[in-house]
Parts: structure tokens; sequence; C-alpha cells
């Protein structure tokens, strides 16, 4: 091999019920990534205990996920779709990549700080080494494309730092097994196992808010199910939440320019912009001047004729799961097919015995 193979992989966590962010920012994204790329889609189950330690229903979550997957149009037959947890390789080549990485390169990443908040003694070991598993789930595959929106750039940008220092590390040894490939980092020519992975930007990701409040984003954590538009919602919900969402008295504005200091009239203009497949300017020149009386019912039909057929096919996935847990185990297979094969690598290039 002369040069790496482009290979696109990116994960869901499963906490808590997709979306219409997580549909819109992400899955959407991989639906369109699989013409021409070959892609790998997880369940990031082991990040999930980051987040929350005891899941009441983790197998239905797992499930959950990998329907809507489906659901929205990803090929489980031309790409791989799977668990992270079946594949045991992800977390032997974390605990690698934990003795690569600095403490210092953690303690910085911005999400850690969110996250802990100002107890960061109480937070535990794997929030912190949570971008050593991201690294290791991208590159036991030697993934060299990842799709990332804004709060992963720092996590991906610790994957490239924590591959180049392994290649460093390991120069001679990488070279001595015949395992690597020339790259130039830089001005810098390296032996490298490991490619640096690049993001995947596709122009700016719509960034989808809480119905109940525009400067807050669509989350699955927050109490009101009214702030959201839930993957598994029917008709009759998506109606109830869009024509309950929070606006302002005035009349939508013509130009893009109106919208701000308007959170939540920019957020359903927003919405309408990314299931119409149109930008904001175009659907101001549509409903500009007129009322939300006016523009939430074309939202509601627009977003039910968008999310419906979605919902009805994870609704189908999950009333007999025996299809979506073939899909699992037959992905799982295959990634660990090729999970292993980086890892007998790796163990010849460090010098384990196996």
């Amino acid at each position: 091999m002369t040069e790496f193979k482009k290979l696109v992989f990116s994960g869901v966590q499963p906490t808590g019920n997709l979306h219409l962010g997580n549909y819109l920012g992400a899955i959407r994204k991989f639906v369109a990534l699989q013409e021409g790329n070959d892609c790998i889609y997880c369940v990031v189950d082991l990040h999930s205990l980051t987040a929350q330690l005891v899941h009441q229903d983790l197998p239905g979550q797992i499930r959950s996920i990998a329907a809507a997957f489906i659901a929205s149009g990803i090929d489980p037959e031309k790409h791989i779709v799977f668990n992270q947890s079946a594949v045991p390789q992800h977390a032997e080549l974390a605990w690698i990549f934990n003795c690569v990485a600095r403490i210092g390169w953690m303690n910085r990443m911005t999400q850690f700080k969110d996250k802990a908040g100002k107890d960061r003694e109480n937070a535990s070991l794997g929030l912190l080494a949570y971008p050593s598993l991201m690294a290791a789930d991208i590159l036991v595959y030697r993934g060299t494309h990842v799709p990332v929106g804004d709060d992963q750039k720092q996590h991906l940008e610790l994957a490239r730092d924590i591959a180049m220092k392994f290649n460093l590390d390991y120069q001679d040894h990488i070279r001595r097994a015949g395992h690597g490939i020339d790259i130039t980092v830089g001005d810098e020519p390296v032996h490298a196992y490991f490619p640096m992975v690049e993001p995947l930007i596709d122009g700016p990701a719509p960034r989808v808010m809480s119905l109940r409040d525009g400067t807050k984003k669509m989350s699955k954590s927050d109490p009101s199910d009214l702030s959201r538009i839930n993957l598994m919602d029917d008709e009759d919900a998506i109606s109830k939440k869009i024509r309950k969402a929070k606006t302002d008295p005035e009349g939508l504005p013509s130009e893009v320019e109106g919208l701000k200091g308007r959170p939540e009239a920019d957020n359903l203009v927003g919405i309408y912009a990314a299931l119409a497949d149109k930008s904001k300017a175009q659907v101001l020149s549509e409903f500009g001047g007129q009322q939300f009386s006016v523009f939430k019912p074309a939202l509601i039909e627009l977003a039910v004729q968008v999310l419906s057929p979605i919902t009805r096919e994870m609704r189908r996935l999950m009333d007999d799961t025996s299809h979506i847990d073939a899909i699992l185990h037959n992905g799982n297979e295959r990634a660990r097919a090729r999970a292993e094969a980086t890892m007998k690598d790796i163990r010849d290039i460090i010098g384990f015995l196996y």
C-alpha cells in the first residue's frame, strides 16, 4: 500500500431519544457520504458510559440508533453499521493511545472542562480519556475522514496529535515491521502507520436550537419534550410541538439580516431551510412579511413530509428487533475483522507477544 485508502468513520452515542438536530446535523450527512466512499458508522456505546454510567435500557438505545441509521437510508450491506462494545480492539487501542497522549492535552479539551464543570476532581477518568477512545475508534480502521461538528473539531485535532506522536515514536519499529507508508506532514517526511485524519465539513452545519428557547441547542437531556422533535414522534406530536414553539410577535423579515436578535425566528427559519435543502434567504424570499400563523403550518407540513417515512421505518424496525440485531451482528463481525488486522500490526510494531 503506497497511500492510505479513503475511509469515512463516524458514530452516535446511544443516550436519550434521537431528535431533529441529530438527524440534520449528523445522520443526513452520513447518508450523503455513502456515495463514493467506504463508510463505517458506529453506535458508540462505550462512550455513552461517560455521560450516564447506569442505563435502564442500553440494548434498546443501541438498537434505536441503528434503526435510525437504517431508516434514514444508510445501506448496511455496502457499508458497516455496528456497535462499539462488540469490537474489543477499540478499547485495546484506546489503552495504547492513553499511554501515547499527554495529560496536558486532555486537560485542555473544552468539552472536558464544560462537562466536568467546577468539580473536576469528581469527574470520571473515562470522561478525561474520552478523546483517546475517540481517536482509537477512527484509527483502529485507519480512518482518513470524519464528518464533524464544531463541538468535535478539537477532539479530531487531538486524534491527529496522537497519531502523529505514535508514528514518530515508533517510526523505526514501523519501518522494520514493514507496515508503514511514507507521508509528509507539513514539511516533515514521516514513515507512518496511522493517517492524519481530516475533518469533512460540507458547508455550515444547521445548528438546530430548542423549540422553547432559541438560545440553547436542541438536546436529548432537556426536561421538556416540547423543546425537541424526536425522530420517533408521530405526525400529531410534530404538529403540536411546532405550533407551541416559542416565537416573537413580529412577522418574518424579508432578509436574513432581519433575523438578528430574534433567536426563535432564526431557529424556525433555519429548520425549514435545512429540511427543504434551501438557504435561509430562499425561505425568506417565500415567507418574508408573513406571520408565524402562516409559516408554522408550512413548516409542520414540510417536517411531517420529511420525517414521517423515517419514523414509520424506525417503528417497524423496533417492533421486531430481529432484523436490527442481524444487521448489528453482521456489522460487528466485519468491523472486528478490519480492526483485528490493524491490531495485529500494532502488536508487531510495539513488540507484544500474542
